[in-house]
C-alpha cells in the first residue's frame, strides 16, 4: 500500500510537472512514429503503446512504422531526409547510435545536433541469456565452453552487444561468433530453437525466465537487475564492460518550435499514462524515465564522452 501511494504521489507529480496541450500546433497529416527495430522487440513495443496513446490523448493519426537496421543507424539515416514538419518522428535507442558515432562518425551522414530530441521512454535493463539446461552458468563458464567447443553461436541486436562480445573474445579467447538479428523476439526464438548458445535481451526473455525456459547469465548494465537481484554484472565477473540503453524520441533538425513543443509535450502525457507504465514496469522491469527535451540532449551528449572511453 505505501508502495502504491508513493507512486501516485509520484505520478500525480509528474502530471502535475508535465506540460500540457497549450500549443495550437497539430500536424498537417498522420504521424508516422518509426522504430528503429524490428517487429516483437522491447522497442517495438514501447512505440506501438506510445503511438496508440498519444492518438487516444490528442486525436492525432500516429502511425508506427518499423525501420531496422544497425541498431537504429539506417532509421535516423532516413531520417535526416524527412520533412522537418512534425509528421515524422523516431524512436531509437541510444547506444548503438553513440558508439557507431565514435566508430565510424566520419561514415555517417548525421551527427547528434543533426535532429531535435523530445524525450525518453525509459532505460533497459539489458541481460545476458541462455537456454536453462545450458552447461553453463556465468559467464565465465560460457567462455570455457565455448574455448571447449571450437566457438559456440552468440545473438546480439546491436552495436554495443556486438562490440562487447568482440572484448571478451580477444580478452580470453573464447571464440564466440557472433550472430546479428533483428530484436530480442528473434534473440530468444533462437535460444530456444539451438541456433544460439547465449544472447543478449532487454525484456522480451523475462516471461520465458519466469517459466523456467531459460536463465540469465549476467547483467550487461552498470549494476543488477531488480528482477535478478543475485546475478552478477559483467564487471563482477571480470569484465570492465557494460551499456545503459535509454529509448529515446528523435525529429528531424530544423522542426520548429511550436512543433517540437506540442510533440514532446504529447510524449510526456502519453509516457505517464497507466498503459505505457504497465508495459514499463509489468514487461521490461525496470521504471518510466522521461527526460524531456532538454535532458535527453544532454543525455546523448554526455553519453557521447563516457561511450568513447568504453568503446573507442
Amino acid at each position: 500500500m505505501l508502495r502504491k501511494t508513493i507512486l501516485g504521489a509520484i505520478a500525480g507529480l509528474a502530471l502535475a510537472v508535465a506540460p500540457g496541450f497549450a500549443s495550437d500546433w497539430t500536424p498537417s497529416g498522420p504521424i508516422e512514429l518509426q522504430i528503429g527495430f524490428g517487429a516483437g522487440g522491447e522497442t517495438d513495443t514501447l512505440g506501438r503503446v506510445v503511438a496508440s496513446v498519444m492518438e487516444e490523448q490528442t486525436g492525432w493519426n500516429v502511425v508506427p512504422q518499423n525501420k531496422p537496421g544497425g541498431g537504429g543507424v539506417a532509421m535516423f539515416t532516413g531520417l535526416m531526409n524527412e520533412k522537418a514538419d512534425g509528421t515524422v518522428i523516431a524512436l531509437g535507442v541510444n547506444m548503438p547510435i553513440l558508439i557507431n558515432l565514435i566508430l565510424r562518425g566520419d561514415q555517417l551522414p548525421f551527427k547528434l545536433d543533426s535532429f531535435e530530441y523530445l524525450g525518453t521512454v525509459t532505460r533497459a535493463q539489458l541481460a545476458i541469456i541462455a537456454k536453462a539446461d545450458a552447461p553453463f552458468n556465468d559467464m565465465s563458464s560460457l567462455v570455457e565452453y565455448s574455448k571447449a567447443n571450437g566457438g559456440v553461436p552468440v545473438a546480439f541486436d546491436a552495436k554495443p552487444q556486438e562490440l562487447i562480445l568482440k572484448a571478451i573474445n580477444a580478452q580470453t579467447g573464447a571464440g564466440f561468433k557472433l550472430i546479428s538479428t533483428k530484436s530480442s523476439a528473434e534473440m530468444v526464438q533462437f535460444i530456444l530453437g539451438g541456433q544460439v548458445m547465449a544472447s543478449f535481451n532487454a525484456g522480451t526473455h523475462i516471461q520465458y525466465l519466469e517459466k523456467g525456459d531459460i536463465k540469465m547469465l549476467a547483467s550487461a548494465n552498470d549494476g543488477r537487475h531488480s528482477y535478478a537481484k543475485d546475478i552478477l554484472t559483467l564487471r563482477e565477473q571480470g569484465f570492465d564492460l557494460y551499456v545503459d540503453p535509454y529509448f529515446y524520441f528523435a525529429a528531424p533538425g530544423g522542426i520548429s518550435k511550436e512543433a517540437k513543443t506540442a510533440l514532446s509535450n504529447a510524449i510526456a502525457n502519453a509516457v505517464n499514462a497507466d498503459k505505457v507504465r504497465d508495459i514499463v514496469e509489468n514487461a521490461m522491469l525496470t521504471t518510466v524515465q522521461n527526460l524531456g527535451p532538454d535532458g535527453t540532449t544532454k543525455m546523448l551528449n554526455d553519453g557521447l564522452g563516457s561511450v568513447g572511453v568504453l568503446f573507442k
